[in-house]
């Protein structure tokens, strides 16, 4: 058991004590120090964050019928969770590198792919999330290239 402040941002629940959370985990293990204890137990939640991700991405239910066309829907949700877990280090700031994949918007985004002498897409201006879309592009876009292995 342990206390600590929370994060900032986080909310406050009715057990936390003057400003402070109580955590708790209880195991059968032996003979390991509490902090690798302590360890494995955040690392299972980070996990269960994942699953959480991937259910929402579309891992809830197989739509197809074949089982090789399934596999390929498995591999787009793959792709989409590889994206999910690289945006928000790569692209986001702020609060928007925590959210979740329902209210982080990236993969249902409303555009349209416009050429004219050169490609751009084009967010609608009224959409509350276009700032946060732009503004990742533009830090994706500021990326080194990688060299070419060749």
């Amino acid at each position: 058991m342990r206390k600590e402040r929370p994060h900032p941002g986080a909310q406050l629940r009715f057990t936390d004590a003057d400003g402070m959370r109580l955590t708790c985990f209880a195991t059968n293990t032996a003979s390991e120090a509490i902090a690798a204890l302590e360890l494995r137990h955040r690392q299972r939640a980070r996990a269960e964050d994942r699953i959480r991700a991937a259910r929402a991405t579309g891992l809830r239910n197989l739509p197809l019928h074949d089982a090789a066309q399934n596999q390929v829907w498995l591999e787009i949700v793959q792709i989409a969770l590889d994206l999910l877990a690289w945006m928000p280090l790569l692209a986001l700031t702020g609060a928007a590198r925590l959210w979740e994949p329902r209210r982080l918007r990236l993969l249902s985004t409303a555009a349209q792919l416009v050429t004219t002498g050169r490609r751009y897409l084009r967010l609608a201006q009224h959409w509350p999330w276009t700032d946060v879309i732009t503004d990742a592009l533009d830090r994706l876009h500021a990326l080194p290239a990688l060299p070419n292995p060749g």
